[in-house]
């Protein structure tokens, strides 16, 4: 990995091709989140791929006139109503509380954690003994997540332009695998197992631990974007670094390896 991807071209791939422009689907609200431009086409192989806008599909067109509601769902409608009702007078007559969810008026209770948003400080693994300060990155000019510069090799990076860890959604940590003095602060990233734990110190004084789900490798090419920066469905971390061949020059190393994990607690 080098801290210089070489100049950016000029003109946009869509703006040459005359495409319309394409809009990334947002995430859910209290997310902090940065517009993520698709990258453009330069030499080399980019360290980390960021997500590529995608097309929205466009609702099929209204059919105009009224459609009758069958009668089976009419009458399962009713029943279910009914129901509600006499499970309602029962709950009041016997002075049992019928709501699964505690107080009228909260939320459902989660599975899981989920923090408001802050800046990530540290990282800590225990496993692999490494103790990193964080700094945030964004994305470099060809388009890929940028990484903290060489001189900083044993530091971490936390993509800026996506969740903070502990929020909902996949928050993003880079670091380099080694560097041409010897190994960096990602090494053995790829040793990692499931159940284990990583832990992100925040600004807020909390502490997200995460435990490992998977750990994965893929081509730089073939890298699923979906899979790795599209789950909005929990609070998520994905530690990422180069692996697999070293190709040279431009090139760099062949895969990324890639860390799955879930928040399962937060302590201050």
């Amino acid at each position: 990995m080098t801290d210089d991807p070489g100049p950016p071209r000029d003109v946009p791939e869509s703006v040459r091709r005359k495409r319309p422009a394409q809009v990334i689907s947002a995430p859910p609200p209290g997310v902090v989140t940065g517009p993520l431009p698709a990258p453009r086409p330069q030499g080399g192989r980019p360290a980390f791929r960021v997500p590529q806008p995608r097309r929205r599909v466009p609702a099929p067109p209204a059919i105009r006139g009224r459609r009758r509601l069958p009668i089976g769902w009419i009458a399962l409608l009713l029943f279910f109503a009914g129901l509600f009702a006499v499970s309602m007078g029962l709950g009041v007559s016997t002075g049992f509380d019928l709501d699964p969810f505690g107080e009228p008026g909260q939320p459902p209770p989660r599975a899981f954690p989920v923090l408001e948003p802050s800046r990530p400080e540290r990282l800590t693994i225990p496993d692999l003994e490494v103790d990193a300060p964080v700094l945030p990155v964004g994305q470099a000019r060809d388009g890929s997540v940028d990484v903290p510069p060489l001189r900083r090799h044993n530091e971490v990076g936390w993509f800026d332009g996506g969740p903070t860890p502990g929020q909902f959604g996949p928050a993003l940590i880079v670091g380099h695998a080694d560097t041409r003095t010897g190994p960096s602060v990602f090494h053995d990233l790829g040793r990692l197992k499931p159940k284990q734990r990583v832990e992100v110190g925040r600004s807020d004084g909390t502490v997200a631990v995460f435990e490992v789900n998977t750990v994965e490798r893929y081509d730089k090419d073939r890298l699923p974007v979906q899979r790795v920066y599209g789950d909005y469905s929990r609070p998520s971390l994905r530690l990422m670094t180069c692996g697999g061949k070293w190709l040279g020059g431009d090139q760099g190393y062949s895969d990324n390896v890639v860390v799955y994990a879930s928040l399962i607690e937060a302590r201050k």
